[in-house]
């Protein structure tokens, strides 16, 4: 299943491993990288020089090609946009915004840039600008999404633009996969089934929350923010929730939600803590490595897209 993603980065298997903010550090991008797929270190709201480390870190676990997230609304984001420039980063992947003042300076240093686009107008927008591929996200992933579903966004994404489109948004076996590259995607990215990788070092709470996850336990808060997230309901979501009932004040959102991530992933606070995840935690049963994820799904589509179907 070499695509022109696996082509375009000299990866193995066309899988993204999804940027997890506070969890897709150096030892899980280098694990997914490791195992052939396309490790992400997620820069999130950390410092800059953080990243800068993380990056090092994964260096020495990997020779293999890995990225970096750019959240651009980050605070830290102009310098993070220098710094994998002068790390040598093949990839760079970002969210919450256009990439398109850091695009002239990426591209002078050989980066691929791919954007993460919720919308058809978007990811035009991010081919005319420069960008090497998108990856269209629909509103089953976990954390940050839009409004569109992964099964229809898609698609019309793939019909719209010339470059390479990455699926993502409830992809975690490799039926899913099969299905992706049946809408027209060249690779997929998966975040929550990677929450419980053994190389994953979030708490082991939140790995636990994960795998105990039914259909209907992830709920979607702060529409009306403007910025939804998709969680594991809890205390805190319900919280959410009745500010979302009462039409409470932006300020009291951020306030609410300031460390919250952090509380879950770190400290394993299952009640106050933000436990961000995917629609597709519900089928998310065991923990095992990176290179046993992908393998599991890379066969699992394989046999899939091979058959031949009779109507």
């Amino acid at each position: 299943m070499k695509t022109r993603i696996c082509r375009m980065l000299g990866i193995e298997y066309p899988i993204f491993q999804g940027a997890m903010a506070w969890i897709a550090n150096a030892s899980l991008a280098a694990a997914v990288s490791e195992a052939g797929g396309l490790g992400i270190i997620a820069g999130g709201t950390a410092p800059a020089e953080t990243i800068r480390q993380e990056i090092r870190k994964a260096r020495q676990m990997t020779s293999k090609p890995i990225g970096v997230n750019i959240m651009l609304l980050s605070p830290h984001a102009d310098e993070i946009a220098r710094i994998v420039c002068e790390e040598g980063v093949q990839v760079v992947t970002t969210g919450a915004g256009t990439p398109g003042k850091y695009m002239d300076m990426w591209k002078a240093c050989g980066i691929t840039v791919i954007p993460v686009v919720p919308s058809v107008a978007i990811a035009k927008r991010m081919e005319r600008s420069g960008a090497d591929a998108v990856i269209a996200e629909g509103t089953e992933a976990g954390g940050h999404v839009g409004e569109l579903t992964t099964m229809v966004l898609v698609p019309q994404i793939a019909d719209a633009v010339d470059i390479p489109v990455i699926a993502a948004g409830g992809i975690g076996d490799g039926r899913a996969v099969a299905a992706a590259f049946m809408l027209g995607a060249e690779a997929v990215q998966v975040g929550t089934r990677f929450l419980v990788a053994r190389e994953c070092t979030v708490h082991e709470n939140y790995k636990k929350k994960v795998l105990e996850a039914k259909d209907i336990d992830t709920v979607v808060t702060g529409r009306r923010t403007g910025h939804p997230v998709r969680v594991i309901r809890n205390k805190l979501s319900r919280k959410f929730m009745e500010l979302d009932n009462r039409l409470a004040p932006l300020e009291e959102y951020d306030k609410l939600g300031t460390g919250a991530l952090a509380r879950a992933v770190l400290e394993g606070d299952m009640e106050n803590g933000s436990i961000m995840a995917g629609q597709v935690a519900a089928l998310v049963n065991r923990e095992q490595s990176c290179r046993e994820i992908i393998t599991e799904m890379m066969t699992e589509a394989r046999e899939l897209l091979g058959k031949k179907w009779e109507f």
